[in-house]
């Protein structure tokens, strides 16, 4: 990018005017879902199959909810992308517990000589 194509930031305006975009979660909170609702839909809508998720997506009797849902399974998929999956199955059934091997072979060895210690 060429020097004359930045523009620079005017004093005062934000240079992300919408900000980061809303997680599918805290939209449905906000539209009056509890949690437990949205956990128990994600965790019915996870074992349907593609077809069974664009039924509920068509269905005009579909709940906001579930269309919410349906739609952020659809686009994962299409995507190639686990990252919404991902985040649906954590948000219902929490994090898989991650196992560090840390191996230690840092040897100290004290050797003296004729009074004086050498590391």
């Amino acid at each position: 990018m060429a020097k004359e194509d930045l523009i620079p930031f005017v004093k005062g305006q934000s240079g992300n005017p919408n900000g980061r975009p809303r997680k599918y979660v805290s939209l449905l909170k906000e539209q009056g879902y509890k949690l437990s609702e949205i956990n128990d839909t994600i965790q019915s809508m996870m074992a349907m199959d593609i077809e069974e998720l664009k039924s509920v997506f068509d269905n005009p009797s579909a709940t906001i909810l579930e269309k919410t849902i349906a739609n952020a399974m659809n686009k994962s998929l299409k995507k190639g992308s686990l990252y919404s999956l991902e985040t649906l199955l954590t948000r219902v059934y929490g994090k898989p517990k991650e196992q560090m091997d840390i191996n230690t072979d840092n040897k100290v060895e004290i050797v003296f000589i004729e009074g004086k210690s050498i590391l």
